[in-house]
């Protein structure tokens, strides 16, 4: 029997279901869950909406999310159970799950790019049922990754929330001794890319973000130093500071803390921007030319890039991100305590 917990109506408390375990074919595996990752993406399927800012929002439903559904994409567990088609799975391997799956006949599919798909999506816990459940059916063998020795939890984190970090950390690539990183907001995202910046661009970030528990786990993770981007005049002591950062990445996606990153940048300077809190801000386009200034999306990341991570995870010893186990059956009271930023780190569900 197949047990999950549900979306049924936006916004309201999950609701616990129960079905039949689907009979898995051609190339598709089934998989026993054994951990899955509570993410913000995760509320913002459950609320129903994204913020576009300007009082604009993508609505769920209109952008293919149909209920009920069983949301949660950061997923490890054992297969359970192969298609016939499938060649590499055996039952009672352990995996972590790709979920960024798309139509695989699009542009960006067809350059390895699912993540950012153009078509049909197909995303595991937000287009098709996902790991808040005692089992998910994967559509390919190949989206189950071997994460090795590592921690489970740890690594069912890397499905979204460390390849998040990982691709955009990527983007801005090695940075130069005398070069700064700054990173705004260290929520369960923001902390894997603290943990991740040193492997990835050889300097220690320094952190902004207004909750002073989330800047002492940054400095537990190998932060270079930590700062409240509230506080009057921080911005102009960062200039001082470092006389403007080479890169900087904006975990939390708000228009006030895009305008920190991007007022924080030296010139020719790089801000990634990741975060899906909501909002706009306003560039003057003079000084953006003038300062010769970059800004790049990264949304998650590709199959290929986790394989990376895996690979880099297991070959280099990297900080261990704060977690935090509940049952499946606190689904609802884990979204919450993330919605309300009572989460340091992330909540790993156990099935």
């Amino acid at each position: 029997m197949l047990r999950s917990y549900q979306i049924a109506q936006f916004g309201q408390p999950l609701k616990p279901s129960e079905a039949p375990l689907p009979d898995p074919k051609g190339r598709e595996v089934l998989v026993r869950v054994e951990h899955c990752g509570v993410c913000h993406s995760d509320i913002h399927i459950w609320d129903g909406y994204f913020d576009l800012g300007n009082g604009r929002k993508v609505v769920a439903a209109n952008n293919g999310a149909l209920l009920p559904l069983t949301p949660g994409h950061e997923i490890v567990g054992s297969v359970a159970a192969v298609g016939p088609a499938a060649r590499t799975a055996q039952p009672g391997q352990r995996r972590l799950v790709f979920p960024w799956i798309g139509c695989g006949t699009c542009p960006p599919c067809r350059d390895g790019n699912e993540h950012i798909c153009a078509g049909a999506q197909q995303a595991i816990g937000i287009f098709r049922d996902g790991g808040y459940a005692t089992h998910v059916l994967v559509p390919d063998e190949r989206y189950l990754v071997d994460y090795g020795s590592l921690d489970p939890l740890l690594a069912s984190t890397y499905a979204c929330s460390g390849l998040t970090a990982y691709s955009a950390l990527k983007k801005i690539g090695r940075l130069a001794d005398h070069h700064s990183l700054l990173i705004v907001g260290a929520g369960g995202v923001g902390l894997n890319g603290v943990a991740l910046a040193k492997a990835v661009t050889g300097q220690a970030p320094i952190v902004a973000d207004i909750d002073p528990t989330k800047r002492e786990a940054a400095l537990r993770l190998g932060a270079r130093s930590v700062i409240d981007p509230r506080e009057d005049g921080t911005l102009k002591a960062l200039l001082k500071e470092t006389g403007g950062v080479m890169a900087a990445v904006d975990f939390a996606g708000s228009g006030p803390s895009f305008e920190f990153a991007y007022g924080s940048l030296r010139k020719g300077g790089h801000l990634v921007s990741v975060g899906l809190l909501g909002g706009a801000a306003t560039l003057s386009l003079g000084i953006h030319v003038m300062k010769a200034l970059r800004v790049s999306g990264s949304y998650v990341g590709s199959l290929a890039e986790l394989q990376e991570l895996i690979a880099l995870a297991q070959t280099t010893e990297l900080p261990g991100l704060p977690i935090t186990e509940k049952p499946l059956a606190q689904a609802t009271e884990a979204l919450q305590a993330l919605k309300d930023g009572r989460v340091v780190g992330r909540i790993v569900l156990d099935a």
